[in-house]
């Protein structure tokens, strides 16, 4: 095992001690379920980073503010599109949260994968952070994809995938992580590129 997939690991484990902090039945996790991503190579500018930094943390506030200890949602922003995974209480709260998010300045779209049921164990977010690790593991080995310009999101064993990717990047990027045992789905969450855009972006990679 080289040392990036090493690092990565290494991230998994500081992960799992993060989900063993949270108390009570509800969270709101910004940034993902289990999600990682570099800021080396990231495709979005300096300003839409910010802009998702702060999508993200004022979803938070504002998901409390609804919901209250009901639940665990995750909110994930890239690019100015959020992604919302974890367990709304009911088919109202998930609404809520949705509606509430869409008011939030600078949300260009949202993509809801709310459950309704009860909050997931511990122990299936822990599988969650792990099944991370090894996705991300995977797109560093791997010599025809660029890793860090990909956020890799898991949740119940279903693994959501962002980022600013061509056709071709996305489809290999979704190949490689369907590869991963225990992984139960792969669903494409990307703002796609032309090749001509990524070459202007000097990303190309072959």
């Amino acid at each position: 095992m080289n040392q990036r997939t090493l690092s990565i690991l290494r991230n998994a484990s500081l992960a799992l001690l993060a989900a063993a902090t949270l108390g009570g039945c509800a969270a709101v996790v910004v940034g993902g379920a289990v999600g990682t991503a570099l800021v080396v190579s990231d495709r979005r500018t300096a300003g839409v980073q910010l802009e998702d930094q702060n999508i993200e943390l004022k979803s938070a506030t504002r998901i409390r503010e609804v919901v209250g200890e009901r639940g665990h949602i995750s909110v994930t922003s890239y690019g100015r599109m959020v992604l919302l995974t974890g367990e709304a209480d009911s088919e109202a709260d998930r609404k809520a949260v949705e509606q509430t998010i869409s008011r939030i300045e600078n949300v260009r779209s949202i993509v809801n994968e709310l459950a309704v049921m009860g909050p997931t164990s511990l122990t299936a977010r822990s599988n969650d952070a792990i099944l991370t690790s090894q996705v991300k593991a995977t797109y560093l080995d791997a010599k025809d994809l660029h890793a860090n310009t990909i956020k890799v999101v898991t949740e119940r064993g279903t693994v959501y995938l962002m980022g600013r990717v061509t056709e071709r990047e996305a489809t290999r990027a979704s190949e490689l992580a369907r590869g991963v045992s225990g992984v139960q789905k792969v669903v494409k969450v990307f703002d796609i590129l032309t090749e001509a855009e990524l070459a202007a972006l000097g990303g190309s990679k072959s």
